[in-house]
């Protein structure tokens, strides 16, 4: 394993002394390299030496996924083009992407983190690691990959999609430890029991899901389905990419690498930090990357912190399970909804599967109404009507006391909701057509 022992276990206040040395020096790079920054302090009429704490952050200016489509695409960039060896990308909504760099150091960092994540999940050089997150722009496959080289295992680059020949080759080569998306890790199963054959019976014992959202509810299916230990990592590329935090066995919130990356919840609708224990958005300051750092980044995650001590001896802050993003926060008829809530209600019910597609709409001059089509288990789709009404009724029933809202369920034959290779779409609103005086 690759466990920064001193660092992940190190005292409190030799951890923070590291971060304020790291953050002054980070402070005071940006605002002389990037005039972003440079233009964004001034107007808040902060100088670098001013910061003399680690509460000093607070007075820091924020940085948003605007900023990269403004300064699109090497505007933040803290060094010149040369010094950089990796570029990658995340997809924009107006078909610009989100582009990040690398230096050989912000590399071997990347490395480093993953080689902690994996860690976490006692991955060890002989381990063989069957690599299923996208490789190419998206930085999931290539940050697991080196992480994976870095603890020593063996990696099978198997990237997304051909779904039957990631089965084979998880059967044939032995793989250990598995890295996708929760949502495709459900569609390996489901397409292995179609095969006539059960990952329960490979010899995968751990996977790590990221990339998306997912319930404890969703873990709990993916561990009977798969017959593995499920651990969430988290990350984002305009941070490193994954890396950032991840669950250790104990299964009891993500270790976020705070020696690199600076966490802080703040409320979205003050902007204003909030305290350890309370949800709200969270915000990172990367300490430590050269090419291209960010200060303050809302992320628009959802979760909330504790420096409550782990079992696994770990000392550093760690995060809940992200519950849902500010911007996919649906609000119909005066309630907030996160599509992970819905999650939660419908894998409560016995006889429907964790595939789904929340449908948000607004009939001309009428209120926000919410329709859920969620796939039925084989055995109960082949039941009498009666039943199916039943089942409809009480996942109906659940999500009204549950959540407060009404919401009519459709139920669905198997396979029916398409399946994603990579992040699974869960809403469709068409409330977007009616807005704008739209009618």
């Amino acid at each position: 394993m690759v466990w920064n022992r001193e660092m992940e276990c190190a005292p409190r206040s030799q951890l923070e002394a590291i971060q304020l040395e790291r953050l002054r020096r980070q402070v005071a790079r940006v605002y002389e390299k990037v005039p972003f920054y440079r233009e964004s302090f001034d107007k808040a009429g902060i100088k670098p030496e001013d910061v003399h704490s680690l509460q000093d952050l607070r007075h820091l200016p924020y940085t948003r996924k605007s900023d990269f489509r403004d300064t699109y695409p090497f505007g933040l960039l803290s060094v010149l083009l040369d010094d950089v060896v990796r570029v990658h990308a995340s997809s924009g909504t107006t078909g610009k992407p989100t582009v990040v760099a690398y230096t050989e150091h912000d590399i071997g960092v990347w490395a480093e983190v993953m080689a902690r994540t994996l860690s976490c999940g006692e991955v060890t050089r002989r381990d063989i690691v069957h690599n299923a997150y996208g490789y190419g722009l998206f930085t999931g496959g290539l940050g697991v990959h080196y992480g994976a080289e870095r603890v020593g295992a063996t990696v099978i680059p198997m990237s997304g999609g051909n779904t039957h020949r990631q089965i084979m080759l998880i059967q044939d080569f032995g793989a250990t430890a598995i890295c996708c998306t929760p949502s495709y890790s459900l569609f390996l199963a489901e397409t292995a029991e179609e095969m006539g054959a059960s990952l329960r019976q490979s010899k995968l014992r751990v996977g790590f899901f990221g990339a998306e959202p997912w319930t404890h509810e969703m873990r709990h299916e993916i561990e009977e389905r798969l017959g593995i230990l499920a651990l969430d990592i988290y990350g984002l590329s305009e941070i490193i990419g994954p890396g950032v935090a991840a669950e250790c066995v104990h299964k009891n919130g993500l270790h976020i690498f705070e020696d690199h990356f600076m966490p802080e919840i703040i409320d979205p609708a003050t902007n204003e930090p909030v305290p350890y224990g309370t949800y709200g958005e969270l915000t990172f300051t990367a300490l430590t990357k050269e090419a291209l750092p960010v200060i303050r980044y809302r992320t628009g995650d959802i979760s909330r912190l504790t420096v409550e001590p782990c079992e696994c001896g770990r000392t550093m802050v760690r995060m809940e399970k992200i519950s849902g993003r500010t911007d996919d926060m649906l609000i119909v008829r005066g309630v907030n909804v996160f599509p992970s809530q819905i999650e939660t209600v419908l894998l409560h019910v016995k006889g429907v599967q964790p595939h789904y597609v929340i449908i948000v709409d607004r009939e001309r001059g009428a209120m926000d109404s919410i329709e859920i089509w969620v796939e039925v288990s084989e055995g109960f789709f082949s039941d009498e009507l009666g039943e199916l009404a039943n089942l409809q009724h009480r996942a109906e029933m659940e999500i009204q006391d549950t959540l407060g809202i009404s919401a009519r369920v459709k139920l669905v034959e198997p396979h029916r909701i398409e399946r994603s290779m990579g992040k699974a779409r869960r809403v469709i609103d068409r409330r977007e057509m009616y807005k704008n005086g739209a009618q």
